[in-house]
This record gives C-alpha cells, sequence and structure tokens, in this order.
C-alpha cells in the first residue's frame, strides 16, 4: 500500500531551492506592510480635505497635506520596485539553484521513463518563476494585511466595519466556488494541451515521411480530435468561471454604492463626518483589493500550482544520482552475468539470463534476427536501461559504480537511430566539449573515414549540419556518428548496426577503424544484420528471442549454422526467430534489435 504521507515527506532539489529563498520572505512581508500601510494615504486625504480644508477654506493646509500625501506615495512606489525587484531577483535565484538537476532529471527520465515527458518540466519551471515575479505572488504578499483595513473600518463605524467583513466573506465564498468549478477542467486542459503539444513536436520530426506517404490529412484530423477536445474543456471552464467573476463584478460594484449609501444614512443622523464616508468607501475597496485579484488572478495560481506539482513529480520519479568516487580508467573488461532486463515501464522481458564475458581488446560480433534483443543488449550494455536481475561489470564493478560522465570518456556508443545535434562537424564528433582537441577531432574522422568528405564542404569541420543533422545523407550522418564514437581514443566501444547505411567505402573504413582500435587494446562490441562485418571480429554471439544461443570463437560459432564449405561465400543462415517480445506484450519492440 502506497504511504501517500510517506511521498509528500520526500525532499526534491525544489524543495531544497525554495528553503534557501526563504532569506527573502521577511523582507518581502516587511516592505508589503509598509506598502499596506501607505495605502491609506489616500483616503485620510479624502477625509482631511472633506472635514478640514473644506471647512476652515484653508489654502495652505491643502497645499501642506497635498505634498505629504507625494512625499508617501513616492515612498510607497520606491517600497513596491524594491520589492518587486526582490521577487524578481529571488525567481532568478530559484531558477539557478534547480535548472542544471531539472536539465539532467529529463534526460534521466528519457532514458527510464519517457511516457511522462519530462522535457515538458522546463516550460514549468518558466510557470513558476514568471509566478514568483508577477501579480500572482503579490496578492498573496498583500493578502494578509486586508485584515487590517477591516478593523480599521470597524474603528470608523462598526457598520461600515460589518458590511466590509460581510463583503470579504461573499467574495472569499465565491473565490472557494470559482476554485471548486474550474479546478478539474483547467487541470484536464493542462494535461491535453500538453499532450497536443507532443504530438505535434513528434509528428513535424517525421514530416517528410508524413508528407510522402500522405499522411498529413490523417495526422491533421488526430491533432484537430485533441485541440478541440482541449477548447472544449477550456470552454467549459471560462464558463463557469465567467458566471463567478461576473457575479463577483455585481458584489464588488454594488458593494461600493451600498457603503456610500450607509456613509450617507450615518452623516444624516450625524454618526459621521462627510470625510468619513469617503475615506471608508476607498478603504473597503483597499481590504476588498486582493481578494478580488486573488480570484482575476485565478488562472496564473492554477497554472504555476500544476507546474510546480509536476517538476517535484518529474524529481520524485528521476532522483539526482549519487556522488560516485572516481574509479580508473577502464581497460574493458566486459562481464555480464544473468542479466534479465525490460525496457522501460515494460514487464515481459527482453533479455532472459544473458551472460558473457569480453577481454580488453576483443571485436565481438553480435548477430541474430530482428526483435532477438540485440539493441537492448546494447543498452544494458552501457547502462542505459537498468537490469531487472543479474549484473554488467566493467573491470570487475558494475556499472552502477561508475560515475556516468566520467566512463563516459572512455566509451564509444553508435546507435541504431544517429542523432545528431545543431552544430558544426567538429562539434558534434567532439560530443560538445568546451575545449576539444583539432587533433583528435581530425584523428576520429580519419579512422571513421568522413575526413576527406568533411573538408569537401565549403566550411570543412565548420559547416553548419542543423537540427538532427539535416543537412546530411543517412550514410554521412552514420559515418559522423561513427566519428563521435572514435573520439577520445575510448576504451570500450559498443555499436548497434554500424555499417547500416555504409557504402563500400565506408565499410572499408569501419574494417581499417576495427583493427586500429583492436591494436590499441579497445573492446569493441558491434551488432549487425550484414554478416560482412564478421570477418573481422574475433566472436560472434548469436542472440534470439532475448537469450543467448552461441558464444564462441567466430568460426566455430558460424559453422553451427552453416556448412564449413561454404563459410567464405555466403553469409550463414541466422536461427529462427521465436517467442519474440511485442509491445502488446508489456514491453516496447527492440528498435533495430
Amino acid at each position: 500500500m502506497v504511504n501517500f504521507a510517506a511521498v509528500r515527506a520526500q525532499r526534491t532539489v525544489l524543495e531544497d531551492a525554495i528553503a534557501k529563498c526563504r532569506d527573502v520572505i521577511a523582507p518581502v512581508f516587511v516592505f508589503s506592510f509598509f506598502i499596506n500601510l501607505l495605502l491609506f494615504t489616500s483616503p485620510l486625504y479624502m477625509l482631511q480635505v472633506y472635514d478640514r480644508v473644506l471647512g476652515t477654506s484653508s489654502i495652505e493646509t491643502l497645499i501642506f497635506i497635498t505634498l505629504l500625501v507625494a512625499i508617501l506615495m513616492l515612498t510607497m512606489s520606491a517600497l513596491e520596485t524594491f520589492r518587486s525587484r526582490l521577487l524578481v531577483r529571488t525567481g532568478i535565484r530559484l531558477d539557478l539553484l534547480t535548472n542544471g538537476s531539472v536539465f539532467a532529471s529529463i534526460f534521466r527520465l528519457a532514458i527510464r521513463a519517457p511516457h511522462m515527458g519530462g522535457a515538458q518540466a522546463l516550460r514549468d519551471m518558466d510557470t513558476v518563476r514568471e509566478f514568483l515575479t508577477g501579480a500572482g505572488i503579490l496578492v498573496l504578499c498583500d493578502a494578509p494585511w486586508a485584515p487590517i483595513f477591516i478593523i480599521v473600518c470597524f474603528i470608523m463605524h462598526p457598520l461600515f466595519g460589518a458590511l466590509t467583513l460581510a463583503a470579504a466573506i461573499v467574495i472569499f465564498t465565491l473565490a472557494v466556488i470559482n476554485e471548486i468549478y474550474t479546478r478539474k477542467p483547467l487541470q484536464d486542459a493542462s494535461r491535453l494541451t500538453i499532450k497536443s503539444s507532443s504530438f505535434v513536436a513528434n509528428s513535424t520530426r517525421n514530416a517528410e515521411a508524413l508528407r510522402a506517404m500522405g499522411m498529413m490529412g490523417s495526422i491533421r484530423r488526430l491533432w484537430k480530435i485533441q485541440h478541440n477536445e482541449v477548447l472544449r474543456i477550456q470552454a467549459e471552464a471560462s464558463d463557469r468561471g465567467g458566471t463567478v467573476m461576473a457575479l463577483l463584478k455585481f458584489v464588488r460594484m454594488f458593494l461600493q454604492s451600498a457603503i456610500l449609501g450607509l456613509g450617507a444614512y450615518l452623516v444624516i443622523k450625524q454618526e459621521i463626518t462627510p470625510g468619513s464616508m469617503i475615506a471608508a468607501s476607498i478603504i473597503m475597496g483597499r481590504a476588498l483589493q486582493p481578494i478580488e485579484l486573488a480570484v482575476g488572478n485565478w488562472k496564473t495560481f492554477v497554472a504555476a500550482r500544476g507546474a510546480y506539482a509536476r517538476v517535484r513529480s518529474m524529481l520524485l520519479a528521476s532522483p539526482e544520482e549519487p556522488a560516485l568516487m572516481d574509479l580508473p580508467a577502464p581497460e574493458g573488461r566486459i562481464t555480464v552475468q544473468n542479466v534479465v532486463a525490460t525496457a522501460p515501464g515494460g514487464q515481459t522481458p527482453i533479455l532472459r539470463d544473458v551472460s558473457f564475458a569480453v577481454e580488453p581488446g576483443e571485436l565481438i560480433g553480435v548477430i541474430g534476427p530482428s526483435a532477438a534483443g540485440k539493441s537492448t543488449l546494447a543498452r544494458v550494455l552501457l547502462g542505459l536501461w537498468p537490469v531487472a536481475h543479474g549484473s554488467v561489470r566493467i573491470d570487475g564493478a558494475e556499472l552502477k559504480q561508475w560515475d556516468p560522465e566520467r566512463l563516459g570518456k572512455f566509451i564509444g556508443y553508435l546507435p541504431q537511430d544517429i542523432e545528431l545535434f545543431d552544430g558544426t562537424i567538429a562539434e558534434n564528433i567532439s560530443r560538445f566539449e568546451e575545449e576539444s582537441d583539432p587533433d583528435q577531432i581530425v584523428r576520429a574522422a580519419t579512422m571513421a573515414g568522413v575526413h576527406d568528405m568533411i573538408t569537401s564542404f565549403k566550411d570543412g569541420y565548420n559547416t553548419q549540419i542543423g537540427i538532427g543533422g539535416q543537412s546530411l545523407s543517412g550514410g554521412q550522418r552514420q559515418r559522423v556518428g561513427l566519428a563521435r564514437a572514435l573520439y577520445g581514443d575510448p576504451r570500450y566501444l559498443v555499436l548497434d548496426e554500424p555499417n547500416s547505411n555504409l557504402d563500400i567505402e565506408g565499410e572499408a573504413a569501419l574494417a581499417r577503424a576495427f583493427l586500429e582500435l583492436k591494436a590499441r587494446g579497445a573492446t569493441i562490441i558491434a551488432m549487425t544484420h550484414r554478416l560482412q562485418l564478421l570477418s573481422a571480429v574475433d566472436k560472434v554471439l548469436v542472440i534470439n528471442g532475448g537469450q543467448i544461443q552461441a558464444f564462441g570463437p567466430r568460426d566455430a560459432v558460424l559453422a553451427q549454422y552453416t556448412r564449413p564449405q561454404v563459410v567464405a561465400q555466403k553469409p550463414p543462415p541466422l536461427p529462427p526467430a521465436d517467442e519474440q517480445p511485442s509491445a502488446a506484450a508489456g514491453g516496447s519492440p527492440d528498435s533495430g534489435a
């Protein structure tokens, strides 16, 4: 059973950052106290004008109190400026304290729980920061001082106080009704808006395929269904909120007139002066203003509350990784013991009881039919997907004992779906290092057989490749991706279908790179469908249905699946794929597996 109290008690970097920002609360409340105190300037000025200046016809008195009011209002403006700047800097401080952790959590979540859509967290943090620097937080700062104005109304006359208190209760009740009636529609609209935005973002990444296959109409129809539902829910929330706001406007306007009527009655009864009547009207308006502003900014408050909850949930789902002691540079000895692995969020195992060992300097070819588990094995070997059972060790230490940032410097990874980033070719090859080594960049590009291609471009290594490497062909992207994997002389490489988009020249360059890496003692594990690559490997691992069917020296393993006399003439047939995991079974299809 879930212990919700324990879940709520868990602290994240967000709560810690807010705790560090609490030192501004006292100054903000002090400023708010004096600002609200100075709001009495206007009603007191009107009281003096009506009861003293008009009664005595004293121009000197009028000039003096007018100058005094100007000084007091200028002071109030200065305090509001200081308070606003303090809140702005608090919002920036909160962002600086959390943005690194939130950014890192997004990527951890994208690997281990991609369905949670962590990228929304950055926009949510913007929403929280904007709330802290906008009108919404000022309402919360001013609301605690509203009782002071109500007390002053009681001092001026008990009936003024009673009317103001009743008005505050009515307006507060309307605010609560507005919250109850609009909370669920606004939450649903926010959730669907995020979902619709993600759908559009995912669709635009495949715009060429959608256009080529005539799918734009279908995608537009699906988007319109989601968008129309958002509009419907937003209209429902607006209708409910509009009704409450209209009623609130009626109450406010009627009460403004009612207090003047009550004041006139009390003046006729000679219980107060005309100046008190005008002053009471202004003071009541000041007392009710925070509540009215709270209702007016309710959507902003709800949005900030929802954004805060989403960020906190993401941080809890993807907590910060503990600081790890730096281990010595790896030699590349890989040991996989009884590994069982599923896709993130899945239940059906994709890998079952996988065990093997690789020595430094060995080149392993991993083969098997589609959906056999090759790409899943690649992710598990790098610690991208956690194992449900068993262990993956580098030089005897489990992957979880290695600092990912430090270990990454010694790893080369070429995923099946190459993703390059907006920047230059050199930046992509050097992994966007702040101080990259040009010699290392050229060396990696040369090993990948892409140096001549790069220098043939007008801007060479400074060529901007665009988002996703859109200015390059599939083969060019793969070769640049291979150069990125080779950058920095990695000790341990995992290459998923490294020759899937390569031509003959590219495959020859890949074979030469393998030989050079082996000569340096690097450990290489390459998943492949194209058996031409096997001519360079030391051992072959055959995987099928998530289980190892064979593992050993190349010729010995291949001999199990083909006649010895034709090994060199044609690729060996692979074992049939049976019991392949599927997305419907609770896992996710092994892309390129």
